[in-house]
């Protein structure tokens, strides 16, 4: 498999590099956005682990432009920035996973084995699940044509549920997908934002589609109507 690098830190591009060859892959290597760019362009690739703080242009650039021309190579991003705004911006232009720096290769290595794993399934541009439309660039959720007002951190919740709807996901997942990595409060805040969420989304249309499974976590009915 064909792995693309875009990393302006020479070292751990090259770090990146030893690693994944040591694994198997065939690593192509860009030092600016711009390089990233046109190699994602060119050449087709199974994964593209990205940088974000990047020279002649920052990684959620160049993400965005490879969604918007329907370029759905999986990718993960890599960075030393730090915050949930940050993670919420990088899936906001279409990155699949997120890695803060410092990481462990060993870590690094078993997302990209998952982003491999699922493939480069086309993703419309909104994400629509019966009559809730979620678009993410505009950060505009309607339902049943009225549209809904939710804040950053439930729209990133319910995002992730829409995008694994009928899917199972846990508390793990979602904290993982919303909080950043130095999240040291309790979990239980996701049964708070769950509430808040259904209150807003399902609870003024008389639904109840956002399901608690005990034990396992949650789950958004895919035929949601």
């Amino acid at each position: 498999m064909r792995i693309l690098v875009v990393e302006d830190e020479k070292r751990l591009a090259a770090s990146l590099r030893t690693g994944l060859e040591a694994e198997g892959f065939a690593v192509d290597v860009a030092y600016d956005g711009g390089e990233g760019l046109w190699y994602a362009r060119e050449h087709a690739y199974d994964a593209i682990l990205l940088d974000i703080m990047l020279p002649v242009l920052n990684g959620y650039k160049v993400c965005e432009t490879l969604r918007a021309e329907e370029i759905w190579t999986p990718i993960l991003m890599l960075t030393a920035k730090d915050g949930e705004w940050d993670e919420v911006e990088a899936l906001d232009t279409g990155a699949d996973d997120y890695v803060t720096k410092p990481f462990s290769f060993v870590v690094l290595l078993a997302r990209l084995r998952s982003l491999l794993r699922r493939g480069a399934a086309e993703r419309p541009a909104q994400l629509v699940v019966g009559d809730l439309v979620y678009d993410p660039a505009a950060r505009q959720v309607t339902r049943a044509g009225t549209e809904l007002s939710l804040t950053s951190r439930e729209l990133s919740v319910l995002e992730l549920l829409m995008r694994r709807a009928g899917d199972v996901v846990t508390k793990a997942e979602i904290l993982h997908h919303v909080w950043d990595y130095a999240f040291e409060g309790d979990p239980n805040i996701i049964e708070v934002y769950i509430g808040r969420i259904r209150r807003k989304v399902d609870k003024p249309f008389g639904r109840e589609d956002i399901e608690t499974l005990r034990g396992s976590g949650y789950r958004l009915r895919a035929a949601a109507r």
